[in-house]
């Protein structure tokens, strides 16, 4: 596809010359444009004239090479959009870039005016961007010093905050929370929803909007039922719920239980509260030995 009428100034090729290989050059379809060809033409010529291109003058970029260039270039103000829909429509393969002296070639193998002239503009905007980095290559080290420093700050990061994951206390087997502590209680439920890897089952007479809220918090593909006694209100707040977050089952019990149940996995957890009154009076919370299947069953007898 040939932009007819595009013209490119030397600051336009300048933005156009990219690294790869630790060379600078430019594709295919941008000398296209300058040289008003089609890019399949300006490739077919190279072809017909191959041995004048050899790997230093002339390469195509690798699959990882040109994936890497469109992430970066979706993102600049280089390309019109009707040159980006040129590139997603010329994607199906990993274009050629040409170096200076590939360019230097091209114009002999066009056999054009339109091609030489192209080809002066070309290589000057090569040699501007030579003089650039050369003027400013101070400037380019000390920001690559930077982005080390920063690189290593990051990673020196990372060891401290990967050290304070492993000093934070774990879920503990108990707790006791006095007459307001609602926070901390609110807390240590939420760590045990997020702890669970498959699923969750609460068994708890009076729940609200609020303890859906708090399955919410769990990972992605953890199932979560809840058996609780049946009210319109409950039934409106499941279904208002589950119409635009995961879904959390309703299961209606058949009678009234004592105590309140949180079932993490394969793990029972004995609530001394519902779990939205949490932390409001003296209550406790801990882990129990019986099996899940058993305390569920009793629950629904």
């Amino acid at each position: 596809m040939v932009l007819e009428n595009k013209v490119l100034s030397v600051s336009d090729i300048q933005s156009r010359i990219f690294t790869f290989r630790g060379v600078q050059v430019m594709l295919d379809r941008d000398l296209a444009i300058q040289y008003k060809v089609a890019t399949k033409a300006l490739n077919q010529a190279v072809k017909r004239n191959i041995r004048r291109f050899p790997e230093r003058f002339m390469f195509q970029l690798t699959k990882e090479e040109f994936e890497n260039w469109k992430s970066q270039i979706v993102t600049s103000n280089i390309y019109s959009k009707d040159e980006i829909e040129a590139l997603k429509m010329g994607a199906r393969r990993c274009p050629f870039v040409f170096t200076e002296q590939g360019v230097a070639q091209l114009s002999a193998v066009l056999h054009s005016d339109v091609a030489a002239d192209a080809s002066v503009m070309i290589m000057d905007a090569f040699v501007a961007m030579r003089r650039f980095i050369t003027a400013n290559a101070g400037l380019f080290q000390r920001v690559d010093l930077l982005e080390q420093r920063q690189l290593s700050t990051e990673k020196k990061l990372d060891v401290v905050l990967d050290k304070l994951e492993d000093l934070s206390p774990a879920v503990t087997s108990e707790q006791l929370f006095a007459t307001g502590c609602v926070w901390d209680a609110y807390t240590f439920v939420c760590d045990l929803i997020r702890s669970a890897e498959k699923r969750l089952v609460l068994i708890d007479n009076f729940v609200d909007e609020r303890v859906l809220t708090m399955l919410d918090k769990r990972n992605v593909g953890v199932e979560a039922t809840v058996h609780t006694r049946y009210t319109e209100q409950v039934m409106l707040d499941f279904e208002k719920h589950n119409k635009q977050y995961a879904p959390i089952e309703y299961v209606q019990m058949p009678h009234a239980v004592h105590d309140r149940y949180l079932i993490v996995d394969d793990t029972v957890w004995l609530l001394g509260a519902s779990v939205k009154d949490m932390g409001r009076g003296l209550c406790t919370v801990i882990k129990v030995g019986f099996r899940p299947e058993m305390v569920i069953g009793l629950a629904m007898k």
